[in-house]
């Protein structure tokens, strides 16, 4: 190791110990000139070269242009031994601190994988916790890009302490602050866990990869063949696993991504999300969304289409935009407000829930809930999803989870029922029976306990039998059926719904009675916490 790349060691004696101020300064300068570098001066190219920014390089890129403040730069490893004497590198392998992403504050942490490849010792842990604990206490958002191997071997027991300092954190600040996790490299072990707590994962292509054993143990322990990009790879948690909120295609993407999302996000529970004048007149009643409704019920449709057509233009972000497709949620924008986008997609199983649904629409209706975000739904459920591989999967407790978090939810809540509004699924999707503060329907909306093709052979089985044409019999009876039940009029009869709408008002009054309900204040009975089924 030559002496240009030799790392500055904590406690080293200059020959001729410097005293002057410029002395001082010189000497500073030099330190935080070693502290850029890392461990070596080639360390940044071999970043690019494997596709990637450095640790600094994504904190620049991320935050507005030069609002960065660095903490901690000067911070070195107390380790010895296993080597570790010789590789005491400033900044311990993280890259913290705090700037401005549109103006608005956020705290910011970024692994170096090129120092003993980002593994976390006790004094990278500490760095991490002093931010999390100022983003926490002066209520800003906590962004944290992941590019590391796990715990440092090196350092032992405390390196797993340091993984349990930062997961209490993650918990005690869930529905605090936002929490924002970037994997833009290797996310391995234990270390997983830390983006699994927070409120958002990112996972870049290509260079992204979370997992919490490798390859290498799962073929010893099974036998299973399986490639790193298959195991933990970002499609694979956006498609498969459920683990990836969002996937980007490179890091300028991520960023961009990340920069877009804060937009619909206050900086702490007790802030309103911020608003963004759209240009969108909030009286536009063209395009007609309900022409995308089939004559046929049992037709699909696009439910993006609906969405597209009522909220601002060019608002809706979809929030886990691969995984259960057969339900969209997102934020979007109403009249320059944010609000969270929860709706069935026919297009897909009909739009019927499932478990992986439940558990998508669950966890972000709690995540607009604990931001003050508005909910608005878009109804069109014909049930949950009959076979026994979701009954045996957890249906019943994994489905409550939906119904839980729908009534749980304190924040303004509005349906729009566009056509089926069938069984137990129904009450789930925010009907007005678990308090929906506002339940439009459309005149293609149809209420029932099931579709007329289902109810009718059960409820009227005897007369079709006795005819002398069954199946003519039945098509009659089926008819009758759908006239007299499948529609709003009845709901409307009896108050389950606050009025039917022609869909070109849907937007104009959504509006109008989101900023009705802007004022809304709502407790739950004193607790500690609820039991949701988890």
């Amino acid at each position: 190791m030559t002496e240009d790349t030799k790392p500055v060691v904590a406690g080293e004696t200059p020959a001729h110990p410097p005293h002057s101020m410029s002395d001082r300064t010189a000497e500073l300068r030099e330190r935080k000139e070693r502290a850029q570098l890392g461990e070596r001066p080639d360390s940044i190219q071999r970043q690019h070269d494997r596709g990637k920014l450095t640790a600094r390089e994504r904190c620049v890129a991320l935050l507005d242009e030069g609002s960065f403040v660095e903490f901690d730069q000067l911070a070195l490893t107390r380790a010895r031994g296993f080597g570790m004497e010789n590789r005491r590198v400033y900044g311990d392998g993280v890259v913290t601190g705090w700037g401005t992403i549109d103006g608005r504050k956020v705290f910011i942490f970024s692994q170096d994988f090129t120092y003993i490849g980002g593994t976390l010792g006790e004094v990278y842990a500490e760095k991490i916790c002093k931010i999390m604990d100022l983003a926490a206490s002066t209520g800003a958002p906590v962004i944290g890009i992941n590019d590391g191997g796990g715990a440092r071997v090196q350092e032992g027991m405390v390196s797993l302490a340091g993984y349990a300092y930062i997961f209490d954190r993650n918990v005690r600040y869930s529905g605090v602050v936002p929490q924002i996790s970037i994997v833009a490299g290797p996310c391995a072990g234990g270390a997983v866990y830390s983006p699994a707590i927070t409120d958002f994962i990112y996972m870049v292509k290509g260079i992204a990869n979370m997992q919490i054993t490798g390859p290498d143990v799962i073929k010893t322990v099974t036998g299973e063949d399986v490639t790193l990009e298959e195991l933990g790879g970002a499609m694979t948690h956006a498609t498969k696993s459920g683990v990836a909120c969002f996937v980007a295609e490179d890091e300028e993407d991520c960023y961009n991504q990340v920069r877009h999302l804060l937009s619909y996000l206050p900086s702490n529970n007790l802030e309103e999300p911020p608003y963004l004048e759209t240009g969108d007149p909030a009286n536009r009643t063209d395009p007609d969304p309900g022409e995308v409704i089939p004559s046929q019920s049992n037709q699909p449709y696009d439910m993006h289409d609906v969405i597209t057509r009522v909220v601002d233009k060019e608002t809706f972000y979809e929030y886990f935009p691969l995984y259960a497709a057969n339900i969209i949620t997102g934020f979007a924008r109403l009249g320059g407000h944010a609000v969270g986008i929860v709706a069935n997609q026919p297009r897909i199983l009909a739009g019927a829930l499932n478990v992986q649904a439940s558990e998508k629409a669950a966890r972000f209706i709690r995540t607009c809930d604990a931001f003050n975000i508005p909910i608005v739904t878009f109804m069109d459920v014909p049930g949950f999803q009959p076979g026994t591989d979701q009954e045996w999967g957890g249906i019943i407790r994994r489905g409550a989870k939906l119904l839980y978090a729908y009534t749980e939810a304190t924040v303004p809540r509005l349906t729009v029922i566009t056509r089926k509004a069938y069984g137990g699924a129904y009450v789930v999707m925010n009907s007005k029976h678990i308090r929906a503060d506002i339940a439009f329907a459309w005149p293609t909306a149809e209420f029932a306990v099931m579709g007329a093709d289902a109810a009718v052979p059960i409820i009227q089985r005897r007369e079709i039998e006795a005819a002398d044409d069954p199946a003519a019999k039945r098509q009659e009876l089926v008819d009758d059926y759908a006239e007299h039940f499948l529609n709003p009029w009845i709901a409307a009869e009896r108050g389950y719904i606050d009025d039917v709408i022609e869909p070109s008002q849907t937007r104009p009054l959504l509006i109008r009675h989101l900023e009705m309900l802007r004022t809304k204040r709502e407790s739950l009975p004193q607790r500690k916490h609820g039991n949701i089924p988890l």
